[in-house]
């Protein structure tokens, strides 16, 4: 048997723009994703079958290669509904054949669900990651990332992130361009451009709601947005550390969404607004999760304990670099 962890680093939002609906019906982004230190972790283990043991597994093909997925939170799914499990799928389906045995998937989850922070796309490339380790493939991030982009639109930037975060990765991807902690991503979110990150202290807080991500871009077509972010300008302020610049662009224009349908994510923002002293405070993806950039972990700690007596998935945390 062998085994790793991964970190499965959060991820949030520095811009967020939306250019247009593609032939496909996806929607054009382009934005800025920046990797934070909260994490999950997915530990994936791999035993080999004995020729005794060797059989169809649970997958529905013929490898033998059988998947086995827990988690901490009792009401995600441990089937083909969970990303990570469908991140193993697709490992098998590429490099599965001649291998026979069981993948035992277990996450411990710290980052809210559903929460705009790519908790799930961040577990789904943690097992490609683990995977491509276990199995010795010796893939880029590069490949990789095809690999994850064939099923969340989030996750080859997790891919990179924890190529960057991860000390257990760092020697086979030191020298790798696509691994870093900050990104401009365009397209549908998977053409990606390592960018200077951003360093600072942060604090989040996820009102007690859900929101679904395809009604916030459906709702978004219909409304007239009036203020864009600048992100080449938001790419210097990253490189030369400006403040005033980077307050500026920080927009995401979902907010035009789900700011006015979900008040209670308008009322997180409000109060976290009035407690950073940055002043620097938006949404991350479709929400409803709200962080705002602070000075130092002391400011982070204090606004995150006044939060936690609104929003008990509040954390203050950083980014990582």
């Amino acid at each position: 048997m062998k085994k790793i962890v991964i970190k499965s680093f959060a991820k949030i939002n520095l811009t967020l723009d939306v250019l247009g609906v593609l032939d496909n019906g996806y929607h054009e982004l382009a934005m800025i994703m920046q990797q934070i230190l909260l994490c999950d972790d997915v530990q994936i283990k791999w035993t080999e079958a004995q020729n005794a043991d060797v059989g169809t597994g649970e997958t529905g093909d013929a490898s033998g290669i059988k998947i086995e997925l827990s988690t901490n939170r009792k009401f995600l799914p441990t089937d083909n509904r969970n990303l990570a499990y469908k991140a193993a799928d697709a490992m098998i389906e590429r490099y599965g054949e001649g291998k026979s045995g069981t993948i035992r998937i277990d996450i411990k989850k710290r980052i809210p669900v559903a929460a705009g922070l790519a908790g799930g796309s961040g577990n789904a490339a943690a097992v490609l990651h683990g995977l491509n380790k276990l199995w010795d493939l010796g893939l880029d991030v590069a490949a990789l990332c095809e690999i994850g982009a064939g099923f969340g639109s989030d996750i080859p930037f997790c891919i990179m992130g924890q190529a960057a975060g991860n000390e257990v990765l760092a020697d086979d991807f030191k020298d790798d361009p696509l691994s870093c902690h900050c990104a401009l991503a365009t397209g549908t979110g998977t053409d990606l451009k390592p960018i200077t990150g951003l360093r600072s202290h942060l604090v989040l807080s996820k009102p007690n709601i859900g929101v679904s991500t395809a009604e916030v871009y459906q709702g978004i077509d219909n409304m007239e947005i009036t203020e864009h972010p600048d992100n080449d300008e938001m790419i210097e302020a990253l490189k030369k550390n400006d403040t005033k610049v980077l307050k500026k662009n920080l927009i995401n224009v979902l907010e035009n969404f789900t700011l006015n349908h979900y008040p209670i994510v308008m009322y997180t923002k409000n109060m976290m607004q009035e407690l950073c002293s940055s002043g620097c405070v938006l949404m991350s993806g479709s929400g409803p999760t709200v962080f705002g950039l602070c000075r130092n972990i002391t400011e982070s700690k204090a606004i995150c304990e006044k939060m936690l007596s609104h929003n008990k998935e509040s954390f203050w945390t950083r980014t990582t670099w």
